[in-house]
């Protein structure tokens, strides 16, 4: 996650879909489920929307609970990768993957 990826989510960049949702899974990637709570709601949307999958690793939210990563639910449903490329095709599905 970097400086670019806050500023694309902010919307102080100008991007296009796939350029926010790579920045979207990089946050959620790097477990910054603390962050304030409409980047938190926004990740969670994308995910159940299949713009995104879960990080690769487990993570807390703000409260402490557990995130659990993409490889702990499973296949098919929300949040893991086989979700995202029913939802979005291959060519997404492994873009989000490789974030």
């Amino acid at each position: 996650m970097t400086l670019n990826d806050i500023n694309l989510l902010e919307g102080e960049t100008t991007c296009t879909m796939a350029e926010y949702y790579l920045a979207m899974q990089r946050t959620i990637n790097s477990g910054m489920w603390g962050m304030q709570g409409s980047h938190g709601r926004a990740m969670m949307e994308a995910i159940s929307a299949g713009l995104c999958m879960l990080g690769k690793d487990e993570a807390r939210d703000y409260y402490g609970n557990p995130v659990p990563s993409r490889e702990q639910v499973k296949a098919g449903t929300k949040g893991s990768y086989d979700f995202v490329l029913e939802e979005r095709g291959q060519d997404w599905a492994d873009m989000m993957a490789e974030a």
